[in-house]
Order: C-alpha cells, then structure tokens, then sequence
C-alpha cells in the first residue's frame, strides 16, 4: 500500500495505475485490497494453466467490478488453491500466449493513460479460436469487501451531484462563429417543390380555395391557413416562370403547365434540352 499511495516518479503521491501480472489468486486478492481502499484503478491479467488462454481486465474501484465481486470458485469458497497443484507437475507455459497477453495489457494501460481509444473493461483471449470475447462486469451491491461496496457508494453519490449540477446549469446558446455577415448570406435547404410554389407566387400562377373545397376535416376541426391549387397558366405566364426559375425549373412544373397547340415542336424540345 505504501508502494502504491506513494510510489509516483514526481513526488510523493499516488501512482497513476498498478498493473497486475502475478500467477495466484492470493496475490491478486492483496492487491485488490490495497486498490479499494486506497481507490486506485488497477489492471489484472493473467493465462491459464493451459497456456492457451488469457485475459486482461480494468478495475475501477465502486465503478467497475472488483476481484472479489466475482471471485474464481477457488477464492469463493475459501479453498487453498495450493492444494489444486500436484505435486512435480508444473502449469504449462507459452511464451506466446504471454507476448499476446501482455500485448493486449500494454496497450489497455496506453490508452487509459493517454487517453485514446477506448480502454476495454475485460478482454479475453483464445489461442485455440482465435476469438476475443468483451465485456464489462458491474460492481457487485453485495460483495464480500466492505471497501468495495465503501467506494460503490461514493461513486452513486458522485453520479447523482454531477446529474443535479448538470440539471442547473443554465442552456447557453451557441453562438454563431461569425457575428457580422456583411452580405447577407443565409444557408437554408428548399426542395424542388418550394421553388416552383415560389415561382408560380411571383408568376400569380395560384389561386387559393376554401377549406371546405379543398380538404375535409372533422367536425370540431378546423384548418390554420387556406391551402392553395396550381391552375393551368398561359404560355405568357409558361415564358414568365422560365425568366425568373432559369435552369431550375423540374419536370414536375412543365408536366402541370398546359402549353397551347399553336407552340412549335422544336420550341417543345428545347425547352426540355434545357430542363
């Protein structure tokens, strides 16, 4: 615990992360009692006695699930794990398996103590599939280490103050990045069929009806504004809409407009070569 609380190479203070590469369950019980009490982030890890499996996991005391919140059976029950060993068999070993472990260990500290990416709460590893299962373990509300539940609390109370600020402080606005627009610049979207209402307005292409002509509502309802229908405008009115609509004009306006029999077919054409 001293070596924990204070062990930072810039003074006397607590380290940033503990990093966990011990092979039994008793140390890794240790040093899940140091990090709770002292509320340090630690990361363990380990292979099996196999030696084509391993893992490595984030614990965040009262944040994330601690050693003891959901211990291997053999710490559960209170077993002496030594008695699992026989006797001159040793647990098999692959420098692999290790150098792929100890990867994946490295590379969670980076991030954590960088601060890129996302740091995995537990990873798994199969030498046998290929296959690296994720997840994250909650703190268990019953678990064995006073501590543990100690710093659970403290982490709901944080949780709800930090809800409550947020709660109260006031909605500001963002601001636009350029307060002047000398030129009267406004960005807006208008889909095809606004701008031929537009220019059918301009053009006095329009003629509003009645509520009751146009839709039929309910009795008790009633409509906020009168809606308006295309009539079929002139050729004067077809040439005025062009002038103002230019290339814009699509085919749904020139489909509506009943063009008079006495226009040319190659005034026809052209007009649609422009469309």
């Amino acid at each position: 615990m001293t070596a924990v609380r204070c062990g930072h190479l810039r003074g006397d203070k607590p380290v940033d992360l503990v990093l966990s590469c011990v092979d039994n369950f008793e140390a890794r019980m240790a040093i899940n009692q140091a990090a709770c009490e002292l509320d340090q982030v630690w990361m363990e890890s380990g292979v099996s006695e196999d030696a084509v499996s391993g893992h490595v996991q984030l614990l965040q005391p009262g944040h994330t699930a601690c050693f003891a919140c959901a211990p291997p059976l053999v710490v559960a029950t209170g077993m002496d794990e030594k008695t699992l060993k026989k006797e001159g068999v040793c647990a098999a070993s692959l420098p692999t398996t290790m150098a792929v472990v100890a990867g994946l260990l490295v590379q969670n500290a980076l991030k954590y103590l960088l601060g890129f990416g996302k740091v995995t709460h537990y990873v798994g590893y199969s030498a046998l599939t290929d296959f690296f299962p994720t997840m994250s373990m909650k703190p268990n509300p019953q678990c064995q280490n006073s501590h543990c539940r100690l710093r659970q609390q403290q982490a709901r109370t944080e949780q709800i103050v930090s809800q409550h600020q947020r709660k109260q402080e006031p909605n500001e606005h963002q601001t636009a990045l350029h307060e002047d627009n000398q030129w009267g610049i406004i960005i807006t979207t208008l889909c095809d069929h606004y701008t031929n209402l537009m220019c059918r307005h301009k053009c006095g292409i329009e003629e509003s009806v009645s509520n009751e002509e146009s839709l039929e509502v309910g009795a008790g309802l009633h409509l906020a504004y009168s809606p308006t229908v295309i009539t079929s405008p002139s050729v004067d009115q077809v040439k005025s809409v062009q002038s103002i609509c230019g290339n814009l004009m699509v085919p749904s306006l020139q489909e509506s407009v009943d063009i008079s029999k006495e226009t040319d077919i190659q005034d026809l054409m052209a007009q649609l070569k422009n469309i």
